[in-house]
């Protein structure tokens, strides 16, 4: 799937932007060709069980503050900046701020009762994030009316996504939309960056993403590694909330030094 968006730095936007356009319609392919991968039994039935002064599950719970906290951030400098954005940039940034506000309570909700309908509060959460930072990845090294023509495609695509495995227990399409979302920022990653667009590193994102998955797949053993401090899951949640900080330092910079030093000088007197 990756060859139909050709790396070179000479290619051009337009070319680039039938390229992504190319990608997506093979992902929706793949999604409806490909044989059903369905829910595994005990999917829910998370490692760490533990309660904490009555929260259920709280390790898991918790974890996700962390995401509230990164969008929040990010939110503020996305603000702080926004004079030196355009405006499918500083849309895309907050879009991604508010998909983690989202993100951390839709994963919390569903951690506190773990159940199929839970899992597509999660997910639905998680498409704002995908959306937004797909969007930002194309507008970063294609062009903004790529950035929107992406988020519009993953903004369209990954609810239905989420709702066909609610209602058929087949996470096929799911699986298509984070692995295809992974090649296509390995893709865009390879691309140089627009002289005026935000200089978002992917490679981080991409990098820690990665090492997200992996601890969820290792819930159980990383919990029996860590003596039972913490659960792969548990874990997983504080690695992919990690995963946009680099991001949100980047939009944080950008700031006018003057805000910068204001903001930091209203905070010392708070």
């Amino acid at each position: 799937m990756t060859s139909a968006i050709q790396t070179h730095p000479g290619l051009s936007p337009k070319a680039a932007e039938w390229g992504l356009a190319a990608f997506v319609l093979l992902a929706m392919l793949a999604a409806a060709w490909l044989p059903p991968v369905m829910l595994p039994d005990g999917y829910h039935a998370f490692a760490d069980q533990r309660g904490l002064l009555g929260l259920p599950h709280a390790m898991d719970v918790l974890t996700n503050l962390p995401f509230a906290a990164v969008g929040a951030f990010l939110f503020r400098a996305a603000w702080r900046a926004r004079e030196r954005l355009s405006a499918t940039q500083r849309s895309l940034a907050y879009l991604t701020s508010i998909g983690l506000l989202a993100t951390a309570f839709c994963s919390s909700i569903y951690h506190l009762w773990p159940d199929a309908g839970g899992l597509a509060l999660d997910r639905l959460g998680m498409v704002l994030v995908f959306t937004g930072v797909l969007g930002l990845a194309a507008a970063s090294r294609v062009s903004d009316r790529a950035g929107w023509l992406l988020a519009c495609g993953v903004g369209a695509m990954a609810p239905l996504a989420a709702l066909w495995d609610l209602l058929t227990a087949n996470m096929t399409p799911w699986i298509v939309l984070q692995g295809g979302g992974l090649m296509l920022l390995l893709v865009l990653a390879l691309r140089p960056l627009r002289a005026e667009a935000v200089r978002v590193a992917l490679w981080p994102i991409l990098g820690l993403y990665v090492l997200a998955k992996l601890l969820e797949l290792a819930d159980a053993p990383v919990l029996a590694l860590t003596q039972g401090f913490i659960s792969g899951h548990s874990a997983k949640h504080l690695v992919a909330a990690a995963a946009l900080w680099p991001m949100a330092v980047t939009f944080w910079r950008m700031i006018p030094c003057g805000q910068a030093f204001e903001s930091r000088k209203i905070g010392a007197q708070n």
